[in-house]
């Protein structure tokens, strides 16, 4: 089931060229949607186009079969957010910033709910410290733990673990996987590579607002590799690696055979999804 379907969607600013040109796609329930591109691909525009937050110059989003232009309390509700700005409020504490957000969204036994969510981020022992003393890790885990309060079936992350250190990503991964397994629908916005891979059922990449390329992180890739590469470490002065097509390895290897040198490693070379994204646009995704 298509829990998110986009059809033919378009937009403008004050007539210029389309921010988001003519996207149609299709988001099954329960999975992890990637949008990878570079600063300034429209991947932010398209989420702001799907929460509603801005409106379509042409074509519609439905959620739910609920279109765009139309969309109930009901779905709204249904919506969680880790978006660009946190609007988390300085002066308060964490448990304060969940606390103003239970009561918009009437979350049932308000405090369990909380303290369960600070502990799924790790935050419960500094719930009491004020937001503008805690580091930048540490509130984009308050971001998603505001998130996930009031059990959204949908959850919208616009490049959520950028600049952050390799603990918080690996916790902030932890908690996106747990909700997959739970059933939440998931649309992931990032320029890295690595995380589009690793966490997404199926990605999309966007160019100037076009989608140039979908299907699976593997299948993508793949479809792109055609040409068989080969990485072959070598000892010289130091080791050092060389990339020749699988056509060459023969020649290759009886060259290295006579100079008498040491292959250390060997191994076959695909394309990842920045060199398909390369190939495909002649630009990378930073």
């Amino acid at each position: 089931m298509d829990i998110i379907q986009i059809e033919n969607l378009v937009k403008k600013y004050n007539g210029y060229a389309n921010v988001i040109n003519n996207i149609s796609l299709n988001i099954p329930k329960g999975t992890i949607c990637g949008v990878l591109g570079p600063s300034g691909a429209g991947k932010t525009t398209l989420v702001k186009l799907i929460i509603g937050q801005i409106k379509p110059t042409s074509g519609t989003v439905y959620v739910n079969n609920e279109s765009c232009d139309k969309y109930t309390e009901k779905t709204f509700s249904s919506f969680g957010m880790v978006l660009d700005q946190d609007g988390l409020y300085e002066r308060l504490s964490c448990y304060d910033n969940l606390d103003i957000f239970a009561r918009i969204h009437n979350v049932k036994n308000k405090k369990n709910a909380i303290n369960s969510v600070l502990k799924k981020v790790e935050l419960y022992d500094d719930r009491k410290k004020c937001v503008s003393a805690i580091s930048k890790g540490m509130r984009q885990r308050l971001v998603f733990a505001r998130a996930m309060l009031h059990e959204p079936s949908i959850l919208f992350l616009d490049e959520p673990t950028s600049g952050l250190d390799p603990a918080t990503i690996k916790s902030i991964h932890e908690i996106i996987l747990e909700l997959k397994r739970k059933g939440v629908t998931i649309l992931l916005t990032t320029h890295n590579m690595t995380e589009a891979y690793n966490m997404c059922d199926f990605i999309v990449l966007l160019h100037n607002g076009s989608i140039i390329e979908e299907g699976t992180p593997k299948e993508i890739c793949l479809k792109h590799s055609k040409e068989k590469n080969i990485e072959i470490e070598i000892s010289l002065s130091n080791s050092t690696t060389i990339i020749i097509n699988e056509e060459e390895l023969s020649d290759f290897l009886k060259e290295i055979q006579s100079k008498h040198l040491n292959i250390e490693s060997i191994h076959s070379k695909e394309l990842n999804l920045e060199d398909v994204f390369i190939k495909l646009t002649g630009r990378g995704l930073i």
